[in-house]
């Protein structure tokens, strides 16, 4: 095992164990070797002293430990706090530019049906039927179906398709 001092390009200092030096080449070329601080992967090998050992002269005896620091004085007890009120916590995601840019298309979608569509709310089932068998003129709707209502249009050949909810419509 071999122990690097590393440096990464903002000045973070750090170290860190590899099997061999190749093993580091490996890891840094690939950007495995990453800051602990910041994260970045544009790492170098600090300049290091060699630490040998010679068989014929001894280790150096260790240091004796430096003194032990006064004890401090008690602090008060705090009041115990309630524990904090658990929410019900959501999926999340860090996106990356293509899943940035689904999502606007998403929206994009989802604004232009709200904006172009009626809203039938619950009874877009038996609107969608209504239209679908000629019984009303076609136009766009949107609105709510239960999974067996979704189910049950399917297979009566009706053609929908859900509308994306995105996240900040609930904020």
């Amino acid at each position: 095992m071999i122990r690097y001092t590393l440096n990464c390009e903002r000045g973070h200092a750090f170290e860190s164990w590899f099997r061999n030096s190749a093993a580091y080449d490996k890891q840094a070329e690939r950007a495995l070797v990453t800051c602990p601080v910041c994260g970045s992967a544009k790492v170098e090998k600090a300049i290091m002293a060699p630490r040998l050992t010679r068989a014929d002269i001894a280790e150096p005896r260790p240091r004796p430990a430096p003194p032990a620091l006064p004890a401090l004085p008690a602090l008060p007890a705090l009041p115990t706090l309630p524990p904090p009120a658990v929410s019900a916590k959501a999926p999340v995601a860090i996106m990356s530019p293509p899943e940035r840019e689904l999502r606007q298309k998403l929206k994009e979608l989802h604004d232009h049906v709200t904006k172009n569509a009626k809203y039938v709310g619950p009874h877009f089932p038996e609107e969608a039927r209504k239209i679908h068998y000629g019984e009303t003129e076609h136009r766009s709707i949107y609105g709510e179906a239960s999974p067996e209502e979704a189910r049950e249009l399917r297979e009566e050949g009706i053609e929908f398709h859900p509308l994306p909810i995105l996240p900040d419509e609930f904020n």
